[in-house]
């Protein structure tokens, strides 16, 4: 079972289902299944103009991105006005179509719009567009900082009830962020650790195999069959439930630090605002090491709440909330202030951040990589240089287009347990025989990957 906010799906018989890297996103909504539409081409994010958008073309959104039927087809920059470029304009969807680039449109990029006029959608829900869920969640996580982290409740009989924590564990956790498009389980906490609920106790001694669909059809001892009290509460927290994105850089490893709190994301003040800080966001996003720090708004101004101040890390806590600050929400700070991260690789040119040409910095420039003995296993470490998961395939011959500047690195042979590329062996900084004719590239599997057998 695979659950995944992309456009397509593919079987690949040796790990199970995959799903393409997708080529649109949601901006700015309360959660990932409402928000500014936003299209990915040519290395960038870009928006949608509202001049004929209706539910048709919010419906094809919604059913791209696994989330159910459409509610709402917003315009007039309903959640904020974006930045860059203007993708899509007049666009004509019959409603079937696979992708929302698939419908009627003037052609990428040819627009008479401002951001003033982005188009928005809201979907009815979560990850329901390849699976026959319910129109009504049967489960949720309640009382965590996001959707994706909680307390486990389950709807039953009317009514919803809680999880009891005897012999709960990861494997039951697992089922939970699966069933709700959470992506990879991180922690299956106990002893209500997110609150005693209240009602009935629906659920005792869950013990699931891990293949489960759902959490009520893993083996337990009855609805409503238990010798717990709501002190035991069983809780979930799932990989998507992180309070950190980047937002406008060029892969997902870089850009504006954002943190999600009281259902907002807002942004963080770049007083104080040093590399202990931005080592913190990447390794919490699973970026490795951070190269920059950067202030004044470096990927663009954000909205909304600024949540953090003075943000001070010694760089090595387990989240930048974690880190001394001012207080959430506490500031002296406008958004020309705004923090932002870069990484010292990045994917260019690919469909999604997880797939383009190989580019490192080094020495204030960046710069790509020869393809002479490139392969799978260089480009694996790549994959979990920038957090995307494993690796599906490592193109040669300047497949997603020449760069220019610098040839980097060249005959580049890694071993697979390398944390970034650069500690792979190769000829050298700038050393080499190559032309960008032969650059290296890379495509790696989306972030939130379930595979039939197992999470990677």
């Amino acid at each position: 079972l695979l659950l995944k906010y992309s456009s397509k799906i593919h079987s690949v018989p040796s790990f199970g289902f995959l799903l393409a890297a997708s080529s649109v996103r949601l901006v700015n909504g309360q959660n990932r299944c409402s928000g500014r539409v936003e299209i990915f081409n040519d290395g960038q994010w870009g928006t949608v103009c509202d001049d004929l958008w209706d539910l048709n073309d919010a419906s094809v959104v919604c059913r791209q991105l696994g989330c159910g039927s459409a509610r709402s087809a917003l315009q007039s920059a309903a959640f904020g006005e974006g930045s860059g470029p203007i993708w899509l304009d007049n666009v004509a969807c019959f409603g079937n179509e696979s992708s929302i680039t698939d419908c009627r449109h003037n052609g990428l990029g040819v627009h008479d719009c401002r951001h003033n006029e982005d188009a928005s959608i809201i979907c009815e829900g979560k990850f329901y567009a390849y699976f026959r869920y319910p129109p009504f969640p049967t489960v949720r996580l309640v009382n965590g900082n996001s959707s994706c982290s909680g307390r486990v409740e389950i709807f039953h009989s009317g009514q919803w009830g809680t999880v009891c924590d005897d012999d709960w564990g990861l494997v039951d956790a697992q089922v939970v962020c699966r069933q709700l498009g959470c992506g990879r389980v991180f922690s299956a906490p106990t002893n209500a650790r997110f609150g005693p609920g209240n009602g009935p106790i629906w659920l005792d001694d869950v013990a699931c195999t891990g293949s489960e669909s759902k959490l009520s059809e893993c083996r337990h001892e009855g609805f409503g069959s238990h010798n717990c009290a709501h002190s035991e509460d069983a809780g979930v927290v799932c990989e998507a439930a992180s309070s950190v994105r980047l937002v406008n850089g060029q892969n997902r490893c870089s850009g504006r630090v954002e943190v999600f709190n009281d259902g907002q994301w807002g942004t963080v003040c770049d007083d104080l605002w040093d590399l202990n800080d931005a080592n913190v966001v990447c390794r919490q996003l699973g970026c490795g090491s951070a190269r920059s720090a950067l202030q004044s708004a470096a990927f663009g101004e954000g909205s909304g709440p600024i949540w953090l101040d003075d943000v001070d890390c010694f760089g090595n806590e387990p989240s930048i909330t974690d880190c001394r600050h001012n207080g959430l929400g506490v500031h002296n700070c406008g958004h020309y202030e705004d923090a932002t991260v870069e990484g010292e690789v990045r994917l260019v040119n690919g469909n999604s951040s997880c797939s383009g040409r190989v580019e490192i910095f080094h020495s204030g420039q960046w710069g790509t990589v020869c393809d002479d003995a490139w392969g799978l296993v260089d480009a694996r470490v790549v994959c979990r240089q920038l957090g995307c998961g494993m690796v599906l395939s490592a193109p040669t011959n300047a497949q997603f287009g020449q760069g220019n500047g610098p040839i980097w690195l060249d005959e580049v042979t890694c071993i697979g347990t390398e944390s970034k590329l650069s500690e792979c062996r190769h000829g050298g900084f700038g050393s080499h025989d190559c032309g960008h004719s032969e650059n290296a590239g890379v495509v790696c599997e989306e972030p939130l990957l379930w595979q039939s057998g197992g999470f990677h």
